[in-house]
């Protein structure tokens, strides 16, 4: 009959999936107060859900040897509140300094560029008039444009620590998540029988594997550059080391594209510092990269995601136009997550119809 083939079925699912987002849009004035609901606890969750990833590995390790786990999540929460407190004893005030030392040198390296650029255009016959203007114009601005591209990125940066601080829910739902992390799945597949049961634990299993690929992965190769080039900065006598080292870090977490804006405040800074600074930035930028590329990531992260270049450029682009920043973050993990599921489904459907025709034989 048509409603048992595959493609019949497989549409239907389409066009219901579809009437229900139009059902929703339509109807939006009852799921909005919902989604917002969602959406203020979503941000704690997707935080915890981080935190999580990252010290399960913690947790495992503890158990191994005996240790009880609510006395290993407490020893967990122990060591990110000394991790915190380094950072905000130590690294936060020396950044900060050398955040605001850069924001009262701009006017500085703005006019060292002005009379540079003026230079420049007086010496030269062959400009076109409209590139000529264009120039001018942004010779005459380039001071209120970088003070906005640093006043955003400060910002950003202070936006984004009072948001983590005031997330308060954060710790309770890191503590449930590592206390009864493994009964997730249990409580799932217990309401399936247990063929399907299996199959949807095998998936879940799977999109596990993909996260905690992911964001083990990209946090610890993002540290290990930053510190990297942060040392390396350090070396060459770049001003501003620990800043701009910082910042690095922090768009490392983005996949391919972050590493190719990280280094661009570094070689502002080296130019404006001396112009022959412009090379060892370069050059310590290269050597970081080809260090990540070829020994950090293949040993962090190995080939578990296992996407294309130009799929990661594609899906940032995408994901950036539609969401902004949030969505240059989420794109790549949530990618592979639907990758994942497709996979593991069309898996599942070759081997059903596999079996299907070896039982007609």
């Amino acid at each position: 009959m048509l409603v048992n083939k595959r493609w019949f079925q497989f549409l239907t699912f389409l066009i219901m999936l579809f009437l229900l987002i139009w059902l929703i849009s339509v109807t939006d004035f009852i799921f909005d107060p919902m989604f917002k609901y969602i959406g203020a606890v979503a941000f704690p969750f997707i935080a915890a859900g981080i935190l999580y990833y990252l010290t399960r590995p913690i947790l495992s390790f503890l158990e191994r040897f005996k240790v009880h786990r609510t006395i290993a999540i407490i020893i967990i929460f122990i060591l990110i509140l000394f991790v915190g407190l380094i950072i905000v004893r130590y690294i936060a005030p020396i950044a900060q300094y050398q955040f605001m030392n850069l924001m009262n040198n701009i006017p500085k390296m703005v006019d060292w560029a002005q009379d540079l650029i003026s230079y420049w255009q007086a010496n030269q016959t062959t400009i076109p008039k409209e590139i000529n203007d264009t120039i001018t114009h942004v010779t005459n601005n380039l001071q209120t444009y970088i003070e906005n591209i640093f006043n955003y990125i400060f910002d950003f940066i202070g936006g984004l620590i009072s948001f983590v601080t005031s997330l308060i829910l954060v710790p309770f739902f890191l503590f449930f998540m590592l206390k009864d992390g493994e009964k997730f799945l249990p409580f799932i597949t217990r309401i399936f029988e247990k063929k399907k049961a299996e199959n949807i634990r095998s998936l879940l299993s799977k999109i596990d594997h993909t996260l905690a690929s992911f964001i083990q992965g990209q946090l610890i190769v993002s540290f290990i550059l930053g510190v990297l080039l942060f040392i390396g900065y350090l070396a060459i006598g770049l001003n501003y080391s620990l800043t701009l080292g910082l910042f690095a870090m922090m768009m490392n977490v983005v996949p391919f594209i972050g590493p190719f804006i990280a280094v661009i405040p570094a070689l502002i800074v080296g130019a404006f510092q001396d112009p022959m600074m412009i090379i060892w930035v370069a050059i310590v930028t290269l050597i970081g990269q080809q260090v990540e590329s070829n020994l950090i990531s293949p040993n962090v992260m190995g080939r578990a995601l296992n996407m294309h270049p130009l799929t990661i450029i594609t899906v940032i682009l995408a994901a950036g136009s539609i969401a902004g920043f949030i969505g240059i973050l989420f794109a790549v993990p949530f990618y592979s997550v639907i990758k994942t599921i497709i996979v593991h489904f069309y898996g599942t459907y070759r081997d059903s119809k596999s079996n299907d025709e070896d039982a007609l034989i």
